[in-house]
């Protein structure tokens, strides 16, 4: 049996960092190093209305020689967001990763933003589910 966003979200926790659309990419980057993550939602009114990435920033501040302290989030954030749903498998959120080229997919139960997995979250899960199978078999194979 595959693994989900839920079981994903239930070892890791569901904790979400995130930065208002009108703070500035140097606020954001604060966060982002303060909590040690490599993206940040971007809400306005309790709504997601973007990602923010270190991809972001090192593509759309630094190469366009914007400054980090009076440019507002939600000129650089990513618009359009992949997300995936609790119910959604391991294999199914890596394809998606794969296809949209991106590196974090925020998670929606309903409407309510639930967390964040990232590419590394779901290798982390790929490689412990092939683990348990490889252990599983050998164990077999020895007690056959």
């Amino acid at each position: 049996m595959s693994r989900t966003v839920r079981d994903i979200l239930r070892s890791k926790g569901g904790q979400i960092f995130s930065i208002d659309a009108d703070a500035t990419v140097f606020e954001a980057l604060e966060v982002l190093a303060r909590e040690n993550v490599g993206a940040l939602m971007v809400m306005k009114d309790d709504r997601l209305v973007g990602m923010l990435s270190e991809r972001d920033y090192a593509r759309k501040v630094i190469l366009k020689g914007l400054s980090s302290p009076k440019t507002p989030v939600r000129e650089i954030m990513t618009e359009a967001v992949c997300y995936a749903r609790p119910e959604h498998t391991v294999e199914e959120c890596m394809a998606l990763i794969t296809e949209k080229r991106c590196r974090h997919l925020p998670v929606f139960d309903g409407d309510q933003l639930a967390g964040l997995i990232s590419i590394g979250d779901l290798v982390k899960a790929s490689i412990a589910e092939k683990e348990f199978i490889i252990n599983q078999l050998e164990n077999y194979i020895k007690a056959g």
